[in-house]
């Protein structure tokens, strides 16, 4: 079994360690924007290597005098180094029977797509789009797709045969099939309609 490194019941730190770390993100963004190493913001601010390499890490709080000095160094307003810390995160909730009705190129084969769920703004810098997808004895079978990101299909209902790249899969209701969405894939054969099954659609964001 994979060994996984992020604890999905995990707390964040408290708030003055978060204050800091957003800070540190912050810092390093503009600094990096701007093709700055961390010894040429250190000498435009008057501040250690090291120091600066602490505040990028939240490892310190920054004192108002030397956040007003990144802010001069990185050309930016001292209230942009908090940009990030304590901003809204955005849910969606769509009830039973609800969901955006989206056209996209399985649309035309009789493949009935219907978006689950969207965020305008996410602080992971991905993507999600979360999809049921059901197929009828109207669907047909059509060319594969091939998009960047990554891909996670749960099959709830009926028996389909999933391309992806060279192989297949028989996926039946309760099968998970999680693959690398740049390779070709999508529905080879239609065994057992109608079908139904979870397609959850991951990739960066455009800005990320």
């Amino acid at each position: 079994m994979p060994r996984l490194n992020q604890d999905p019941h995990a707390l964040r730190a408290p708030g003055p360690n978060r204050l800091e770390q957003a800070i540190g993100h912050q810092v390093r963004a503009f600094r990096k924007r701007l093709g700055l190493t961390v010894t040429d913001l250190a000498g435009a601010t008057g501040l250690s290597p090291g120091m600066l390499s602490k505040i990028e890490n939240g490892n310190i709080s920054p004192s108002l005098t030397t956040l007003q000095g990144l802010s001069r160094g990185l050309g930016v307003p001292i209230s942009a180094l908090f940009r990030g810390y304590e901003e809204p995160r955005n849910a969606s909730l769509v009830k039973a029977g609800q969901g955006v009705e989206i056209e996209r190129r399985g649309t035309r084969a009789g493949h009935h797509y219907r978006l689950l769920g969207h965020l305008d703004h996410s602080s992971s810098g991905v993507t999600v789009e979360p999809y049921l997808i059901t197929l009828t004895a109207e669907s047909d079978v059509f060319p594969t797709f091939q998009h960047p990101g990554t891909e996670l299909i749960h099959m709830l209902e009926g028996v389909v045969v999933y391309r992806h790249g060279e192989r297949l899969f028989r996926l039946e209701p309760g099968d998970t099939l999680f693959f690398d969405a740049d390779a070709p894939h999508g529905p080879e054969a239609l065994v057992d309609l109608p079908a139904r099954y979870l397609s959850i659609i991951s990739y960066p964001s455009p800005s990320a």
